[in-house]
């Protein structure tokens, strides 16, 4: 039975974005076995962790809890989003928002011109969050989710390094 945070308050505390830790991959495991049906494993998040050269990761917290994670790889040009969780109880308070905002920030401070995702294709809510970014579909593989045979759809955001879209990121962080 997976452990659940109570749900926020209106007056819930700030939400802080920190680089993601292993102090912290308990929480995130907890959140993982909550959103998706085949989570990633322990391993698969520390051998993550080591690779810092090429990839970044941050977790939400609110109030000394984990709330959200995201992940990142960079190679060259292109940054490949790995992985985007939000608590369930945490949704629709723009955690998402923030943490895909922060992802797209490092992507292009590590020289990334083009930022791409896989959203499973019935997943209305995220890929309208990923439209918001700029995320445009460009492709599917076929029963990428093996555990429930669904396809994903591959969207990317190009020219992320530009003014325009630093004007988006602003845009979207302050909530317009």
């Amino acid at each position: 039975m997976a452990l659940r945070l109570p749900v926020p308050a209106p007056d819930a505390p700030d939400v802080q974005l920190v680089a993601m830790r292993r102090r912290h991959l308990r929480a995130v495991l907890r959140i993982e076995a909550q959103v998706y049906p085949r989570p990633w494993s322990l391993s698969l998040f520390l051998g993550e962790l080591t690779l810092r050269g090429t990839r970044s990761y941050v977790v939400a917290r609110a109030g000394g809890d984990v709330i959200g994670y995201g992940g990142l790889m960079v190679t060259g040009e292109d940054a490949h989003v790995t992985t985007l969780a939000v608590d369930p109880a945490w949704r629709r308070r723009r955690v998402g928002t923030r943490l895909l905002a922060h992802l797209a920030r490092v992507a292009v401070e590590r020289g990334a011109r083009h930022l791409t995702l896989e959203v499973r294709v019935s997943n209305a809510a995220a890929q309208a969050l990923y439209r918001g970014f700029g995320f445009c579909p460009e492709g599917v593989r076929r029963n990428y989710y093996v555990e429930t045979n669904e396809d994903a759809l591959i969207m990317w955001a190009h020219e992320i390094d530009t003014p325009a879209y630093a004007e988006r990121l602003a845009a979207l962080e302050a909530g317009r």
